[in-house]
């Protein structure tokens, strides 16, 4: 799956949220400053020819539409960062950030939990 940059992603984020819109109602969603409603348009059309997003055409307006749900671009997203920053181990990465001090105790017993759960899971 091609990667996304921070624009055609925070586009997405709204996608996402509202499932189905128009250029204007993208606009309204997005944190200031909002880009022109021309950056926007040319955005949307780019994440279009990524196979991202498709449309509903109405007269000379389109209402936009995502084909890629948020899950599987964030499955792909983190099989990849996990690939290119850890060495493709899920281990590595979780050691990685328990070592920097990046999670909490809590945070850290929270994934056992899960862990532990999938365990169980996976046993039977």
């Amino acid at each position: 799956m091609k990667e996304l940059t921070k624009a055609e992603e925070q586009i997405m984020q709204v996608l996402w949220k509202l499932e189905k819109a128009f250029v204007r109602d993208i606009m309204k969603r997005l944190p200031n400053p909002v880009p022109a409603y021309n950056t926007v348009s040319t955005i949307v059309r780019i994440l279009e020819k990524k196979g991202f997003v498709s449309h509903e055409a109405f007269g000379k307006s389109h209402r936009y539409y995502p084909l890629v749900s948020k899950e599987e671009y964030t499955r792909a997203t983190v099989k990849s960062f996990v690939h290119n920053y850890f060495s493709n181990s899920f281990g590595n990465m979780v050691s990685f950030f328990a070592r920097e001090r990046s999670l909490s105790l809590k945070e850290m017993e929270e994934i056992m939990q899960i862990m532990q759960e999938e365990i169980e899971k996976q046993k039977k």
